[in-house]
């Protein structure tokens, strides 16, 4: 069944020619005997020619389809030829997800081929699909990862921040204060990590970060592989002055870079944990010096147990 065509440079000889036009080279979807198992399958994050033919192959050929956006599915099938020959798409989202999977998992166990995917990415990062491949392995079905786009990753690809330690935390809290500790929580982490947030809070987001360290590298993605691409990168300090943050528009992702390491004076350790704990106890002081000062929660508390007289064994 013929698909999407890609350019590619003719060899001859063995050697490349450059110079020489692309040509077209003709692929094609198959109709193989899948495995029975849930199969989670990564769709395009905005080009739809991102889908892989691996993809088109599972779309083509389980025995039952699922999907956080039907209509989304639909779309991405007709885009490239993939029929639906009689088989219904059946929607699995966060809002009936504890309706919909005793059905997906009866199906599975029957030995059945089930292809899942949801709006768009890699199913399960920040998306419907965890607590289904959790029972569906617990009752004993295959779990089969089709690989493909992720946001995640690919904004660490572009951001040019080291990408050898990184975390994905997700979303950050909605209200003012719980962002503020969560983002706290994760800037502390040395490793790159990477956000994902809702364009309206951008801007709320970079403030945050720039009170904890303005001098951060941030990168901000919108809009990966589609029109109005666009990549934003700077210090904490320099966008929040930077005015785009006002008005962002479509998907966003925040990658951070690993903090700088923290100086901090042994006096200063000292007064912020005698403070503290004159009405906290050891732990509690430990973790909340840490955190303002951005050290490692294991080296503050040893501080805080000499300043209280106590041994590393005793507790609170």
């Amino acid at each position: 069944m013929p698909v999407s065509e890609r350019p590619a440079p003719r060899n001859t000889g063995g050697r490349a020619t450059p110079d020489e036009p692309a040509r077209r080279l003709s692929a094609h979807v198959e109709a193989v005997a899948l495995e029975p198992g849930l199969h989670l399958v990564a769709t395009p994050i905005g080009a739809a020619r991102d889908i892989t033919l691996h993809a088109l192959d599972v779309l083509n050929s389980a025995e039952l389809l699922a999907a956080e956006d039907t209509r989304v599915m639909r779309h991405l099938m007709d885009i490239h030829g993939v029929p639906l020959r009689g088989r219904r798409i059946m929607a699995y989202h966060d809002h009936n997800a504890d309706r919909q999977r005793p059905a997906i998992l009866a199906a599975l166990r029957e030995g059945r081929s089930v292809a899942y995917a949801s709006d768009a990415g890699t199913p399960l990062v920040a998306d419907p699909g965890y607590r289904l491949a959790r029972d569906a392995a617990a009752q004993g079905s295959r779990v089969h990862a089709v690989p493909g786009p992720s946001a995640a990753l690919a904004a660490l690809s572009l951001s040019g921040l080291p990408s050898d330690r990184f975390l994905f935390a997700g979303f950050p809290p909605a209200t003012k204060a719980a962002r503020a500790t969560w983002l706290r929580q994760w800037a502390l982490i040395d490793a790159t990590v990477i956000l994902f947030e809702s364009p309206r809070r951008v801007n709320q987001t970079v403030e945050e970060l720039f009170e904890i360290e303005a001098n951060r590298i941030i990168v901000v993605a919108r809009e990966l592989t589609k029109k109005f691409e666009e990549v934003i990168r700077g210090t904490a300090a320099e966008l929040v002055a930077d005015p785009r943050m006002q008005s962002l528009k479509g998907e966003v992702v925040l990658v951070l870079d690993r903090p700088a390491p923290a100086v901090v004076d042994e006096d200063q350790l000292r007064s912020a944990l005698q403070e503290r704990l004159r009405s906290m106890t050891v732990k509690d002081a430990a973790r909340e010096v840490a955190l303002d000062l951005g050290l490692r929660r294991r080296d503050v508390y040893q501080t805080a147990l000499a300043l209280a007289g106590r041994g590393a064994g005793d507790e609170d």
